[in-house]
């Protein structure tokens, strides 16, 4: 070769020369080499070219020279292509195989060599001629336009006019074919070489399938061998050097289009085409990079696209590819698999499985597609458009399994680069749980739901029913540089320092595939669906205060209503902003439809329930569910549990309670076990949380487990509850500890979230108050727990107290205010507005207080009711009959009739209800001598008119509220308390002036139990310090903490106080005597 030949033109031949070395495999019983996409990746052994009668396959080599004496070359050998040389001759391309050195060269062997068919008796020349114009569609004549079957032909006159000049005759045979395919592909300017050289492959494998099953004759094979290998040859050059066909080089792979034709499709790739190109990948070292190249275009094409576009080609172009195993090894590879820049919100476009997982009816403009003008949409047509969208969804997020499963079969290094992808997809969207959520810093709520989704279906093999895989999930994978990223995660009770040092010590060993796929879900589902819930949540807020404030502009619409231009610039406005409404709205509706798949949610909480045991097993460290659970659970702990990221038992507690509220039958009763037993086991043993908000959140499921359902009056839980033994034996308390310890939840709304959770509690204890069995848990509680019973019901009273309390000045207010807006003439304009807004804050506050009032007052009717000596202990009965008399003299007394308000039920305000409520409180009690004489001794509210203004109530106005019988009964009590506050009066005369140092200092009483407090050295009433630790547990003085096992009897002065009271009593005898003496 001259060395004025060009670069190009090295290449080229370079490219010919692996042209010729490229030999046909060995033939198999049944078919071309194997169709084992994995068996591709193995190049067969070369086998006897059609054109020699050597038993070796020679080398190949790449003669390019005229027929006659060698000339000097041309400078470029392929330009000329088929244009006569200054002497007359064309150039010509011979890629043929050769000798070994001691071989000599074989020509052309012409007609008068071939063999005759046997078979047919046709000679096998004419049917090497015909069968080869028929594959590839080429002719020597020129006056031959179309086949037999109309297709059209190219002529290829190089090739005749070669075939002329060496005195051959015109028929096509493998020996020239090489040169006839160059030919048909440079002068088909009308089509690329693939759009001509795919369809001639599939003609010829079809042809050659054929022949062989038919056992058709070897050489007739052998030449379909060798035209089938130089098809595919050309097909690679076509690919990875298109300038050999005159084509300039382009960032789009020649076979992008063809990749996203039908395999089946003339136009499309198929398999055999993929298994003969990789079984070359170890001959030809350019084709993996043109394949990988090419699945990269797929990827960045699919980039542009939306799930309105035509998406799908794309997507079956990557599932037939990821058939090939050496393909997608090489895949995995790619730079654009795992780049590392990446950012959250460039992993849709810029990752290779990015754009696949980012289609999705949650995509920009989608969302509106599907539901147009969503404020005129009726609920059906609103439901039906949301079917829609989760059949396509559904659809696409099944082709992607497809897709990850084959990736993570075929091989071990590609199922880690997959991983990797995934974690990558988790770790850099953390922000997405923030409070408030850029939109542009994270991924995609599609792209993330198609992540957690198809996570899910990965975790299905191992989720059997009977948990026989559960101990293959290993927690110290996550000390084991695990991928998920849970460095700055909060933990389940250890704080970020001790989190740091418990993770520092890394835990030696392998992570299975299952720890692997359990902690990514976990991680994923916390980030994807979560994360998406809690977008809506936010959105139907924002949705709602955009709506009010769509209302408040058009107030000002007045203002503008004589100025043409101020007024088309105020409704220019006011369209933007509701067209933005209108675009939330329609987010919400889709949003709304992919979270409400049954089948979505049915595999998620497939998983939680997976979780939910994996986490029972780890905090008891028992084999559960082989083994019950045993409450309250040992203090002693691994340490694992508490260090877990908080988020592992906040993904179960969001992902029930979406499913509770929005379709709960999709839960199965087995979940309902498990679940109810996960809730109990953390409320009662509440010390291995420390986030108060994530234990409400199993109140919470509780709670929406009991609301009525259909064919379930007491819920998905309810029922549950009533009989499930861990239930029944430690619910109860559990519930009442929580109560106690929501008092506290160090967050700044802690006061106003403490009345949520513990209506979501008292709802819990009305559903199975029924049930006997823990009436009488809770009897026996009270008594074999009294401090922990007593604090309870402080906090019971205290809240009473206080909502009521609300309540009711609440109405008061609203009375006021809507009597003085009666006239707002005579008002000031900005003295009116003041008074509207105190009386809207007023009614939204009564609404949401008397809301609390009514369940409050309703659980202290059921306790008192049951147990009437612990609500009458000294520590809290005369609390109790302040607050009773408090409220009755409230709603019967002279300021009632400031309660009056208009529509009453708006605020769920029954008066007359609430008021026999409290009398039930009153006659549950009335038997107990100490609550008598705490009602009688009751110096501020006590009034025996109120007793007998009720009395005139239920008479009257509330008829049919109380019996007769209670009636009575409540006059009979209204005379104890009389009685009661008559002795009461004439014992604290009895005693007359009382020496301080008798006197508890807070109560100003006389002391009956004094004791000294430890480090203040004040002596109070052991009553009241009881009363005092309930609600504060230190000294009220030194501020020190303070038990009441830590106080010290006062004996001496104990005894000085009784031999007081007993001298007095002694005293008021001995008067009572000389005054009854008479003359004898």
């Amino acid at each position: 070769m001259s060395d004025s030949m060009s670069d190009a033109d090295k290449i080229r031949n370079k490219r010919l020369a692996k042209l010729g070395s490229q030999a046909p495999p060995k033939s198999t019983p049944d078919g071309e080499g194997s169709t084992d996409p994995a068996a591709a990746a193995q190049s067969s052994p070369p086998s006897k070219p059609p054109v020699q009668e050597q038993k070796e396959q020679a080398k190949p080599k790449i003669n390019i020279s005229n027929s006659s004496t060698p000339s000097k070359p041309s400078e470029n050998p392929f330009a000329q292509l088929g244009v006569k040389e200054a002497n007359g001759d064309p150039t010509r391309i011979n890629i043929t195989s050769i000798a070994e050195p001691d071989m000599v060269p074989r020509k052309r062997p012409n007609s008068e060599q071939r063999p005759q068919s046997s078979r047919s008796g046709e000679p096998l020349q004419e049917w090497e001629d015909k069968i080869l114009r028929g594959i590839f569609r080429v002719t020597l004549d020129p006056s031959a336009r179309t086949d037999g079957h109309g297709h059209l032909l190219i002529f290829v006159g190089t090739v005749r006019s070669e075939l002329e000049h060496e005195g051959q005759p015109i028929r096509l045979s493998a020996g020239i074919l090489d040169q006839a395919i160059l030919e048909a592909t440079t002068v088909t300017n009308k089509l690329t070489p693939l759009d001509y050289l795919l369809p001639c492959w599939k003609r010829v494998t079809r042809q050659f399938k054929h022949d062989r099953s038919s056992k058709a004759e070897e050489a007739k094979i052998d030449i379909l061998r060798e035209a089938r290998r130089l098809c595919m040859s050309y097909c690679i050059f076509a690919i990875t050097m298109p300038e050999m066909f005159g084509r300039e080089p382009s960032d789009t792979s020649p076979l992008l289009s063809h990749l996203l034709a039908d395999p089946e499709d003339e136009r499309g790739i198929c398999h055999d085409f993929m298994t003969e190109a990789i079984s070359r990948f170890s001959e030809d070292e350019t084709i993996e990079p043109a394949l990988v190249s090419a699945v990269e275009n797929v990827s960045r094409h699919l980039a542009k696209k939306t799930m309105n576009d035509d998406y799908k080609a794309y997507v079956h172009a990557l599932r037939h590819l990821v058939r090939y195993p050496p393909l997608v090894k090489a895949i995995a590879q790619s730079p654009l698999f795992l780049p590392p820049t990446a950012s959250a919100s460039d992993l849709e476009a810029t990752t290779l499985l990015g754009p696949f997982f980012a289609i999705s009816p949650l995509q920009a403009d989608i969302t509106s597609q599907y539901f147009a003008s969503p404020k005129t949409m009726e609920r059906s047509v609103i439901g039906n458009s949301q079917r829609a969208l989760r059949m396509s969804l559904t659809t696409h997020q099944q082709d992607l399994l497809d897709i990850i499963n084959h990736i993570i079969k075929s091989d071990k290094g590609a199922r880690d680069r997959v991983l990797d992808w995934f974690a990558l997809g988790v770790n850099k969207n953390h922000k997405r749980r923030a409070m408030q959520v850029d939109k542009k810093l994270v991924s995609s709520d599609g792209f993330m739901i198609n992540i957690t989704v198809c996570l899910d279906q990965l975790c299905e093999p191992f989720m059997d029913a009977q948990f026989t895989k559960i101990d293959r999930i290993d927690v110290g994978y996550l000390r084991r540089k695990p991928r998920i990223d849970i460095k700055d995660e909060t933990k389940l009770n250890i704080d970020q320092h001790a989190s740091d040092k418990f993770y520092a010590g890394s835990v030696e060993g392998p992570n299975n595939f299952i720890s692997e796929v359990f902690f990514l879900t976990l991680a994923a589902h916390h980030y994807g669906t979560e994360a998406t819930s809690q977008t809506l949540s936010q959105l139907e807020k924002d949705l709602k205060r955009m709506e009010k404030h769509i209302e408040e502009i058009e107030l000002d619409r007045h203002k503008w209503i004589n100025n043409p231009a101020q007024l088309r610039m105020f409704d220019t406005a006011v369209k933007k902003y509701k067209d933005q409404i209108d675009k939330g709205l329609s987010y919400k509706f889709a949003v709304q439809g992919v979270l409400l798949d049954e089948q979505m949610q049915a595999r998620s909480l497939q998983f939680m329930r997976y979780v939910i045991v994996w986490l029972l097993r780890l905090v008891s460290t028992t084999d559960f569910p082989k083994q019950p659970m045993e409450l309250p659970l040992d203090s002693k702990s691994s340490g694992f549990f508490e260090a877990l990221p908080e988020y592992f038992l906040e993904d179960v507690v969001g992902a029930y309670r979406f499913v509770m509220r929005n379709m709960p039958w999709t839960i199965s009763s087995t979940q309902c076990d498990e679940l109810v037993t996960l809730c109990i086991t953390i409320l009662r043993s509440s010390e291995k949380i420390k986030n108060p908000y994530l234990k409400s959140g199993l109140v919470t499921i509780l709670f929406a487990g009991t609301w009525p359902a259909p064919n379930r009056p007491k819920g998905i839980l309810g029922d549950l509850l009533m009989g499930l033994p861990i239930a029944t034996e430690h619910l109860l308390h559990a519930l009442m500890k929580f109560y106690i310890e929501v008092e506290n939840t160090g967050a700044h709304t802690q006061f106003y979230d403490k009345f949520t959770i513990r209506f979501e509690i008292f709802q819990i204890i009305k559903c199975i108050w029924d049930n006997r069995i823990y009436r009488e848990k809770l009897d026996r509680e009270s008594k074999a727990n009294v401090e922990f019973f007593v604090r309870f019901v402080n906090l019971l009273l205290n809240d009473v107290t206080f909502v009521l309390d609300e309540s009711l000045t609440a109405f008061q207010q609203i009375h006021n205010l809507s009597q003085e807006l009666q006239n707002p003439q005579h008002i000031e304009q900005a003295a009116r507005q003041e008074k509207e807004e105190a009386l809207s804050a007023a009614k939204g506050k009564a609404k949401s207080y008397m809301q609390l009032t009514n369940e409050t007052v309703a659980m202290l009717k059921l306790f008192t009711e049951a147990l009437a000596d612990a609500f009458t202990m000294p520590e809290i009965v005369q609390r109790l009959a302040d607050m009773l008399n408090y409220n009755l003299d409230v709603l019967v007394g002279p300021k009632s009739s400031e309660l009056v308000v208009e529509n009453p039920r708006e605020y769920d305000f029954q008066p007359k209800t609430l008021l026999s409520e409290i009398l039930d409180v009153y006659l549950n009690l009335g038997k107990k001598e100490g609550f008598v004489l705490a009602v009688a001794r009751d110096g501020r509210s006590y009034k025996p008119a109120n007793f007998e203004k009720a009395t005139t109530i239920f008479r009257t106005k509330a008829r049919g509220l109380k019996s007769p019988q209670e009636l009575q009964t409540w006059a009979d009590l209204g005379e104890k308390f009389k009685k009661a506050k008559e002795v009461d009066q004439q014992a604290e005369e009895d005693l007359g002036e009382i020496p301080e140092e008798f006197q508890d200092p807070i109560l100003n009483d006389i002391m009956s139990d004094p004791v000294i407090l430890p480090t203040s050295r004040v002596t109070m009433d052991r009553s009241t310090v009881r009363s005092h630790l309930l609600s504060d547990p230190h000294d009220p003085y030194s501020r020190s903490p303070l038990k009441i096992e830590d106080v010290i009897p006062n004996s001496e002065l104990r005894a000085r106080i009784e031999a007081f009271r007993a001298e007095r009593r002694g005293a008021k005898i001995a008067q009572a005597n000389i005054m009854d003496v008479s003359p004898g």
